[in-house]
């Protein structure tokens, strides 16, 4: 936190100003304090924007919007002047450092404590999702770590799914660059999904200490790798590696759920035991936030009184609706740094500068597989799990939402060479060619079927009866390169590998598979396939295989 400058206002509506937090391209966030005791942060939009008719709208709305979100993992508006000279906000104050400054200064977070944070989150998307808001800015900095979990804050572009208010102008891109969705950052309407994609890159940052997208270049370079690249995950575990290439599909449609990425983060349901409790985070980084907390109990002004320097004029507060109790302060929950309006407005990154992906053959949307299993060398036969590679030519009817000229959603696309390439609906992308060959669309030959998507489990794979096998499939299609992962252990050894669908029936996928490491077990390759039962469990095994033989599949999660 930084001290008020001479031209800070000391006084916004009933909170006494202590300090700076931060300031950005919509104004200035500071640190203030009710009568009664209670820390609160308060957002002051800049003067020139404040005199602008359009904007002042577009900042009613958005206030009125972000009164909606409670819930546990956010920061809650307390009080807000939508119409004074000066318009402000305030939230519950977040006593805790951002991602961004928790990574800086302690490294990665380890896998569980990013597990947990993934499922704080993601309720919190849930709960916006569930009033008809989207987020649009979720990134490093918009979320805070307390003793007791993550909170998600900074509404302030939040927008209402079912508005139509023309304040935002087609083509203008809202987010920050390297962690916006490509649909944003080709200037489409973002909506649950796009939160879902920047979540991951959030969720990938918190694993490995670096953007997934790279850093120390312009937002021009970082739009085109969201809209062309895949993200660097190379360092994760495959697990969570899977589960975060699922969030950051190219295709919204292929994207988890809040809750389904929720129950993948944390399929023993035990995420709720640990979060609201201090162990969630490491232990220097806990104690780190601790010791900030107790100096943030002992901050006061820096001995101006309010008349001293310029305030805010006068102006009457427009209180929100009366809303259930909030949870009390938590005191011991750390820094003294809040996230503000974040960096100037990134919609002067024009996604026509950097043109359109190229077109490629043989598009579809992507099949994610993770398998995990505890398969000994003997008996390993067909069910060699590890990670299965892809078909990368593709398969007919791949290109299944290639130039139709209806809506839908953004591109999917797979990891390119150099160039790389985008798919999607003539309305996701300017730059389809006419001489493609248009499709009907999706069918059940390069979709996954939603029976199949979700987390599945089963035991006495091979011969040995104590072993397990775990699959987890995505919602995607045909040929894409590195459509999952898995991971196979068990006390002899184990395998990681990948999966490519080449083909969808009603009732069976079919995969090819590509060995990435085996470690004391025989791993085997080549095609294998899960097959529908009439009692809805599932059955894997070699494609081609004996009818009955395979590892029975049941149900752990959607």
């Amino acid at each position: 936190m930084q001290p008020l400058e001479p031209g800070d206002p000391r006084q916004l509506g009933d909170y006494r100003l202590l300090g700076r937090l931060g300031a950005g391209g919509m104004g200035a966030v500071y640190l203030g304090r009710t009568p009664g005791g209670r820390t609160v942060a308060v957002k002051a939009v800049q003067p020139a924007l404040a005199r602008d008719a359009q904007f002042r709208e577009r900042f009613r709305q958005e206030v009125a919007a972000a009164r909606r979100v409670g819930g546990s993992w956010t920061a809650p508006v307390l009080d807000a002047d939508t119409e004074g000279e000066l318009p402000w906000v305030a939230t519950g104050f977040v006593a805790g450092p951002s991602l961004t400054d928790a990574v800086r200064e302690h490294g990665p977070l380890p896998e569980p404590t990013v597990r947990l944070l993934g499922v704080g989150l993601a309720e919190a998307l849930a709960h916006v999702h569930g009033l008809g808001l989207v987020h649009r800015d979720v990134k490093p900095s918009n979320v805070l770590l307390t003793l007791d979990g993550p909170r998600l804050i900074d509404f302030g572009i939040a927008r209402a799914l079912d508005e139509s208010s023309g304040l935002t102008q087609t083509g203008h891109v809202v987010g920050s660059p390297g962690y916006m969705s490509p649909e944003q950052a080709q200037g489409q309407p973002a909506g649950p999904a796009s939160d879902v994609f920047s979540l991951g890159a959030v969720l990938a940052l918190a694993a490995t200490g670096r953007p997934p997208f790279g850093d120390g270049v312009s937002g021009a370079v970082l739009l085109y790798r969201v809209l062309h690249e895949q993200p660097d995950l190379a360092a994760l575990d495959y697990p969570l590696r899977t589960v975060i290439l699922a969030c950051m599909a190219k295709n919204p449609a292929a994207r988890p759920t809040p809750g389904q990425l929720r129950d993948r983060l944390d399929p023993d349901h035990d995420a709720a035991g640990r979060l609201g409790r201090s162990n969630w985070l490491p232990a220097d980084l806990a104690a780190a936030v601790g010791r900030t907390a107790v100096r943030l109990l002992d901050l006061e002004t820096d001995g101006h009184p309010p008349s001293a320097a310029p305030s805010a004029p006068p102006s009457a507060p427009v209180h929100p609706p009366v809303q259930p109790p909030l949870p009390p302060a938590q005191p011991l929950a750390a820094q003294a740094t809040q996230a503000g309006f974040g960096p100037a407005d990134p919609a002067a990154f024009d996604p026509a500068a950097f043109g359109p992906p190229p077109k490629r053959p043989g598009r579809g949307r992507r099949i994610a597989l993770l398998t995990a299993a505890a398969l000994l060398l003997a008996g390993l036969g067909g069910y060699g799990v590890a990670r299965l590679a892809d078909n990368s030519g593709g398969s007919g009817g791949s290109g299944s939402a290639a130039a139709t000229g209806a809506p839908g959603p953004a591109p999917e696309q797979s990891t390119p060479e150099p160039s790389g390439s985008a798919s999607g609906s003539a309305s996701d992308d300017p730059s389809d060619d006419p001489s493609e060959e248009p499709s009907d669309g999706p069918s059940t030959e390069n979709v996954v079927p939603e029976a199949f998507v979700g987390m599945w489990r089963g035991d006495g794979a091979g011969s040995d009866k104590a072993s397990t096998l775990e699959v987890v499939v995505n919602r995607g299609a045909i040929g894409e390169r590195d459509g999952g992962s898995g991971w196979l252990k068990s006390k002899s050894g184990e395998c990681r590998a990948t999966w490519t669908l080449v083909k969808s029936a009603e009732t069976r996928l079919n995969f090819t598979s590509e060995l990435l490491s085996a470690r004391g077990l025989q791993c085997g390759t080549g095609e294998r396939q899960l097959d529908l039962q009439p009692d809805g469990t599932l059955r894997y095994g070699a494609t081609g295989g004996a009818e009955g033989s395979g590892v029975v599949l049941h149900r752990v999660t959607p």
